[in-house]
């Protein structure tokens, strides 16, 4: 709450729908906005591999809303998810339509984002890159931009315990095939 109120009164908290190994996380975070004075509005539509059609949803309540702020609360599905939400809900078009290799980029307009990362798999949290799936064009692509490198990441070791054993142990592992790509990399 007190991070987030740095940057805007009025938060887009973006999440996967709640289920109960969450719901800890979720509440805490919620209690430390309103402490701070941070109204919320909540969007739980995050899904693995986020769609373009799920990210206009969310930038739409960004939108209504008046969110000054995304935070992305999750794993890296939900960090890219707030990183897309951010750039959508202040330009023109949709998250698709500012891609890495587009000559149009997303602007200092893009909401702040702060990343609360559940997971240690995606690196989400400390990159400017969101990944996003266009389901119409069977594509899949991303927006790689430095406006997009998340104002602040508070990394919680504790908040890993809260996701279940097979999740952590799937994200772990990508967080080693990461590591040890780099290392068998001639370049």
């Amino acid at each position: 709450g007190q991070v987030t109120k740095r940057f805007g009164k009025k938060c887009l908290l973006v999440t996967v729908p709640i289920f109960p190994e969450f719901e800890m996380t979720f509440s805490r975070a919620q209690a430390s906005l309103k402490e701070a004075g941070v109204e919320v509005a909540h969007f739980d539509g995050v899904i693995p591999n986020p769609t373009v059609d799920i990210v206009s949803q969310g930038a739409e309540l960004a939108k209504k809303f008046g969110a000054e702020v995304a935070i992305g609360l999750g794993g890296g599905s939900s960090m890219d998810t707030a990183k897309a939400i951010a750039v959508e809900a202040t330009h023109p078009g949709t998250c698709w339509d500012y891609l890495y290799f587009r000559e149009t980029q997303p602007t200092d307009k893009t909401l702040p984002i702060i990343a609360v990362p559940t997971t240690s798999g995606t690196g989400s949290h400390v990159t400017q890159v969101a990944v996003v799936t266009n389901s119409a064009e069977r594509n899949k692509s991303a927006l790689y931009n430095s406006i997009l490198y998340p104002r602040v990441a508070i990394v919680d070791p504790e908040l890993m315990l809260t996701m279940p054993p097979e999740i952590t142990a799937a994200t772990g592992f990508d967080a080693f095939t990461h590591a040890f790509e780099s290392y068998i990399n001639p370049n």
